[in-house]
């Protein structure tokens, strides 16, 4: 027996063996845009199942605003932690008005 990734394949019996649980959704579109999205699919030699998948996949791989903004805070934090008031300007100095 050869495991293949999503595939358990025996030389005497080739069969498929789903690893990983998969959704089926159903979508509505016009006419005019399944038509025009078959035709994108056979131009990439793929089908429009799997281009809809790869598109999809792209999608949710993305990090988030709210994803991205908690990573932000992080990094500040991070840095605001390091933060040493002793490195920086005396009081008296702060103070000292730029015009002598």
């Amino acid at each position: 027996m050869m495991m293949n990734g999503l595939f358990d394949v025996k030389r005497s019996e080739r069969r498929l063996c789903y690893c990983a649980l998969m959704r089926n959704i159903t979508i509505a579109v016009d006419d005019d845009t399944y038509k025009r999205a078959r035709m994108a699919a056979a131009e990439r030699d793929t089908s429009l199942s799997a281009l809809v998948k790869a598109y999809l996949e792209q999608l949710a791989s993305h990090e988030t605003e709210t994803e991205r903004l908690k990573r932000q805070e992080r990094e500040i934090r991070s840095r605001i932690a390091a933060f040493t008031a002793s490195d920086r300007l005396s009081r008296e100095d702060l103070h000292k008005s730029p015009f002598g």
